[in-house]
């Protein structure tokens, strides 16, 4: 498709959406608004101090933002904007040529709504956009889920971006439920059985340590792997982990292949234990 034949909902509704796109290559910074100032009014700004200087006038309803500049990088700048309540729910999609997955999850982890690799496709730039900016409640995707044989895997933690940087770093290998409210999690799992379960430690209402025990009690779950997610490693905290009943631990921020690594060796040994526990039971009964 080329660009110029994308008709975006912007220009369909004809509202024109603020932008500012924060990048230091001026190259990047005109190609942007060129190819995107069909269907939005683009501000360039070519530093970090720029962008704060925009926001002192502009309410943007998206902000662009690059990760490698001088002086300000794109991860300093968006934890100085998720920390200012004036800007804090401003959506924030990178578009950098960092493409590993440790950058992605960390860039999600710290609050951005997306990560757009560069060289970037005009479509898929303004769907990227507009799916943040007119979001929309997903189809059911359970039987497709469902046909896929991955483990699965719940995650339950009240910070959205953490959720979202855990889904990008799982869903290559595992099929990832994610919850936001722990008040949520037994209802879950008397419809769902995951493989393994990712508990944020403070939460409102229960926190991790509240659920693992009951979880516990449920027959069908009293074997589930449980991993834990922290921001204290330390020794008590972990020994109040293990002491209930988690497998697990994992201390924020993580590490995407660590993280994989601890979710396939806890889903690897329950595995095995089942199969151990089936073959007793078949032999004496």
């Amino acid at each position: 498709m080329k660009s110029s034949d994308y008709q975006s909902i912007t220009e369909t509704e004809g509202k024109r959406k603020k932008i500012i796109y924060v990048d230091d290559v001026n190259y990047s910074l005109m190609s942007v608004k060129i190819r995107l100032g069909k269907y939005f009014d683009i501000f360039p700004a070519e530093s970090s101090f720029k962008l704060f200087e925009f926001l002192e006038n502009i309410r943007p309803d998206l902000i662009l933002l690059d990760v490698n500049m001088p002086d300000v990088d794109g991860y300093e700048t968006i934890k100085s904007l998720k920390a200012d309540e004036r800007f804090a729910d401003i959506p924030v999609i990178f578009l950098t040529g960092n493409s590993d997955r440790e950058s992605v999850v960390k860039g999600l982890s710290l609050g951005a709504a997306d990560y757009v690799i560069k060289p970037f496709s005009t479509p898929k730039l303004i769907q990227t956009i507009e799916n943040e900016l007119y979001p929309y409640k997903p189809q059911n995707d359970t039987q497709e889920d469902e046909a896929v044989n991955k483990p699965a895997v719940l995650v339950v933690d009240d910070v959205a971006s953490m959720l979202r940087a855990i889904q990008y770093a799982l869903r290559d290998r595992y099929k990832v439920f994610v919850l936001s409210k722990s008040a949520d999690v037994i209802d879950f799992l008397k419809t769902k059985n995951p493989d393994l379960i990712l508990l944020d430690y403070m939460m409102p209402a229960l926190d991790g340590f509240d659920l693992i025990p009951i979880i516990k009690a449920l027959p069908e779950h009293k074997e589930t792997p449980i991993i834990i997610i922290t921001t204290e490693g330390t020794q008590e905290h972990v020994n109040k982990a293990i002491s209930l009943g988690a497998s697990d631990f994992i201390v924020k921020p993580f590490k995407p292949n660590e993280l994989n690594s601890k979710v396939a060796r806890h889903i690897r040994i329950s595995n095995e234990l089942r199969r151990l526990r089936e073959e007793n039971e078949k032999l004496y009964g």
